[in-house]
């Protein structure tokens, strides 16, 4: 496995010219960005997205092995020529993208850890950008180790939630976004609502939009 994973969750929302075609038109069009977007990733997860939000019609989550500089590159070309063909259907809503790296805070990996290349996915995803405030940086490590722990220990308690970091400072507007996977939609929204009460939420700039996604089997997005 590379250190370093290149991590896309992208949203679009069908456009007019898209809903004009007729049924099986339709079903070519996302036949057609299955298969061209499976090409031009090294796997690539698809949901639904509305009416869970309504500016975004289907969410796509590509991954590439990025250990190498140039792989960053390559695989937004490869992406962005997938797709070429099919804007005329398609319209980006939301780009949110960064790489993998150990975390600061814990060491090894959790059987929590989301693997976008091994396991079986689960029935909802749900995915934001976040970054922490200048304060929470300016604090000493320990400091924010004391808060981490806290949010690490409460986290564990809901074990059948797993999630993903990656890294996008000064790469995009935020510092990371955070993915989750659950069975359990209501669960997960518990968990949230217990990390709003610990102390490290003081040091939270930004943790919107907030973009949940139906799992759907790349034969299931197609038809």
């Amino acid at each position: 496995m590379a250190d370093r994973i290149l991590n896309l969750f992208a949203t679009y929302a069908f456009t007019d010219v898209f809903w004009n075609l007729d049924p099986k038109e339709r079903q070519s069009v996302r036949s057609k960005i299955t298969s061209q977007i499976a090409e031009a990733s090294q796997v690539s997860h698809f949901y639904g997205s509305y009416p869970a939000r309504s500016d975004a019609d289907f969410m796509i989550w590509s991954a590439w092995e990025a250990d190498e500089p140039e792989k960053g590159g390559m695989a937004f070309a490869a992406y962005a020529n997938a797709l070429e063909d099919l804007r005329k259907f398609t319209r980006p809503t939301q780009s949110l993208w960064g790489f993998t790296k150990p975390s600061t805070y814990s060491k090894g990996k959790s059987e929590q850890d989301m693997d976008p290349f091994e396991g079986d996915r689960a029935p909802y995803l749900i995915v934001y950008p976040f970054s922490k405030t200048k304060d929470w940086y300016l604090m000493s490590m320990d400091a924010r180790q004391g808060m981490m722990n806290e949010h690490i220990k409460l986290g564990k308690q809901f074990f059948d939630i797993k999630q993903l970091l990656v890294y996008s400072f000064g790469l995009q507007d935020q510092e990371f976004v955070v993915s989750y996977e659950t069975h359990d939609l209501p669960r997960f929204s518990d968990l949230v609502q217990q990390l709003r009460n610990t102390e490290g939420r003081r040091y939270t700039l930004r943790d919107t939009p907030l973009i949940t996604g139906i799992y759907r089997t790349p034969e299931e997005f197609a038809h």
